[in-house]
């Protein structure tokens, strides 16, 4: 902020150009010329970090109307939405949005699982005796095993 309020003072003075204001700070001709438009129309000479970038299609109000879309129809298909709310993005934005939003598009069953117990409360042991009780033939014994053609 210093050497904004530098630059402008001594270009206010009013016996140099911008060029020459310039050279003398260092900076290039853009940042003066930004500078004294900036001062010109907003009447702020701060730095405007947030006016930077491409600014966001799809708003907050897009957000609550997606959330009302899919509490009356949770099935809507990206482009469905995308036709609805007449976005003009793409259906990957309208994924992350949604993603962001913690809405999740995967289609899910309403139906209860079959079995919501797990089957295997433990966890196998590792060792041989697992490895003999994983065998084609159930164990390592030659007994077990099948005969070789030959």
């Amino acid at each position: 902020m210093d050497l904004r309020h530098r630059i402008l003072k001594a270009y206010d003075r009013g016996d140099v150009t911008r060029e020459q204001v310039a050279s003398r700070f260092d900076v290039s001709l853009g940042m003066v010329k930004k500078l004294l438009q900036q001062r010109r129309t907003t009447g702020d000479i701060a730095p405007r970090y947030n006016r930077c970038g491409r600014k966001p299609v799809i708003t907050d109000s897009h957000r609550r109307q997606m959330r009302s879309l899919l509490a009356k129809r949770p099935d809507f298909t990206l482009e469905e939405i995308r036709i609805q709310l007449d976005l003009p993005c793409t259906i990957q934005a309208i994924h992350y949005v949604l993603a962001d939003m913690g809405l999740t598009y995967k289609k899910r069953l309403s139906a209860r699982r079959n079995n919501p117990v797990r089957m295997l409360p433990e966890i196998a042991a590792t060792g041989a005796r697992s490895k003999d009780a994983s065998n084609r033939y159930g164990s390592s014994s030659s007994m077990n095993r099948r005969p070789r053609r030959t």
